[in-house]
Formats: C-alpha cells, sequence, structure tokens
C-alpha cells in the first residue's frame, strides 16, 4: 500500500504543479472540470452506493453547473477591479455558511445523520454545496494571476495545498506516535486529539516559509490564516469520513491507487479553499 501511495505521488504531484503554474487561468478552470467531474461521480455513491442512476444522475448535474459557471464567468472575469465577481463571491460565502453548518453535522454525528441519512436529495445538497465552493475558490486564487506576476495565483493555491499536506502528515505521524485520546471517535475513530494538535503544530513550517520569502507581512496574521486554513481542512476530512461513514464504504474511489479516490484526495481543500479565499479577501485584497 505504501509502495503505491508513493509512486501515484511520483506522476500526480508533477502533474498538479504543472497545472497550477504552467495554465493559463483560462485554461486550468476547464482542466478542473473533469477533475470535479471525478469527484461528483464518487460523491454519487455516498448518495447511493448501489444505484448507478443516481451516481450519474448528480455527477451530470453537477457538471452542467461547473460548465454553466466556466462561461458566466470567464476566468478573465473572475476578478472586476479588484474585487470578486458577485457569482463566485456568493457561491463561496454559501461554502462557508455550509462549512459551519457541517460542523454541527460532525458534533451531532450519528444522531445528526437520523434526519439526512436517508435523503438523497439532501445528501446530493450536500455534496453540491461541498463541491461548487471548492471548484469557485480553486479558480479565484488561480485567477489571481497577472501579467507582471504570472504565478502569484499559482503560488496561493499551492500555499493552501502546503497547509493541507502539512496538517494531514503532522496528525498522522503524532497520531502514530502519542495519540491516545480520540478526537471524533464516531466519526473517524483512528483520528486522535494528540493528531489533530500535532497537524497543527506542522502547519507552522508554512509559517516559517511564508514570512522566510514575503518577511513583510504581519506574522500574527499569518499564523492565524495558516492555524485556521488547517482547521477548516481537519473539518473537510472529517466531513467526508462521516459521510461515507454513513454510506458504508471506506474509500471514495479507486482511480488513484493507494489514496483511493479523487474526492478523498479533494475532501480537505473543499473546506480549505473557500475559508482561505475568504480570508485573503478580507486581509490582502
Amino acid at each position: 500500500m505504501l509502495i503505491q501511495r508513493i509512486i501515484t505521488a511520483i506522476w500526480l504531484i508533477p502533474l498538479v504543479l504543472g497545472a497550477i503554474f504552467l495554465l493559463p487561468s483560462n485554461y486550468f478552470s476547464w482542466v478542473l472540470v473533469p477533475v470535479f467531474l471525478i469527484a461528483a461521480k464518487e460523491w454519487g455513491r455516498i448518495i447511493d452506493k448501489d444505484c448507478h442512476v443516481t451516481q450519474w444522475s448528480f455527477t451530470i448535474t453537477l457538471g452542467i453547473v461547473l460548465i454553466a459557471l466556466n462561461l458566466l464567468v470567464p476566468a478573465d472575469a473572475v476578478w472586476l477591479r479588484g474585487h470578486l465577481h458577485p457569482i463566485m463571491l456568493a457561491v463561496i460565502l454559501v461554502g462557508a455558511l455550509w462549512w459551519l453548518f457541517s460542523l454541527l453535522l460532525v458534533v451531532l454525528f450519528p444522531r445528526s445523520a437520523g434526519w439526512w441519512k436517508n435523503s438523497p436529495m439532501l445528501k446530493s445538497m450536500f455534496g453540491q454545496l461541498t463541491l461548487l465552493p471548492g471548484f469557485v475558490s480553486f479558480i479565484a486564487l488561480k485567477s489571481l494571476s497577472t501579467p507582471t506576476d504570472p504565478y502569484w495565483g499559482g503560488i496561493l493555491v499551492l500555499l493552501v495545498m502546503l497547509v493541507v499536506w502539512a496538517a494531514d502528515s503532522g496528525a498522522y505521524f503524532a497520531g502514530k506516535a502519542i495519540g491516545k485520546i480520540k478526537l471524533a471517535p464516531h466519526v473517524s475513530p483512528g483520528k486522535t486529539l494528540e493528531g489533530f494538535i500535532g497537524g497543527l503544530l506542522t502547519t507552522l513550517i508554512v509559517v516559517a516559509i511564508v514570512m522566510y520569502f514575503s518577511p513583510e507581512q504581519e506574522l500574527g496574521l499569518v499564523v492565524g490564516v495558516v492555524l485556521f486554513t488547517a482547521l477548516a481542512s481537519a473539518l473537510g476530512d472529517l466531513s467526508e469520513s462521516m459521510f461515507k461513514r454513513v454510506a458504508q464504504i471506506k474509500d471514495s474511489g479507486t482511480i488513484l491507487p493507494g489514496h483511493g479516490g479523487v474526492l478523498d484526495r479533494i475532501d480537505s481543500l473543499t473546506a480549505a479553499l473557500p475559508i482561505f479565499t475568504l480570508l485573503y479577501i478580507v486581509f490582502w485584497m
């Protein structure tokens, strides 16, 4: 399993970095569509793991919305005179509200599942609220690239990914080494409070990187934004674990050997990206 994870990472990471830094924003926004369609198909298994009609209908519906967003708000219109396009901003704000509600669902689980576990409509809506803001936030950050600074948007996307990776890796190793207290035993029994804290502390490495390359930044602000983004990423992971537990599936898919499905790889990002984007707008735009 570990060998598979390493091999997959070896070819996947260059592809991701190439898309982030080499693709123009208008191409990047369209390349994201099939990625999120795969994630949508995997979310369809959460809605009903045995019904392919349900899975494909959710995928096609989400695909229509993704394409409509790209056509309504082309990459060169995402930012208007330093302001995010109202449609994109609205989607991200709704996403932030969804993650607040999702936190409540996770904290109250399994009692919270009583009113949604048998409702395909609600689980479909939760999938849209998870995936659409993540998609829009990807494009919003990437589109901050300018002719004078063509890599800035890619750097911001990579920064969020580094926070997520640092939090995930730190939580894994700290949990393995000293983890005893269960963080959310009903949602994800393997996660511990010690691992969670270890993950947050590991993200301070990202803070150090930011301050090294951009020492004019306010340290307290950078620490706060990084930690808040890491908290959101942990929530994204727990939220997907909750839905998969109810659906009785271990991995969302098998497309990435050793890693599971696309949804398993982007679950933390779907929460971290909208939160980081809003924080960036508030403090740096």
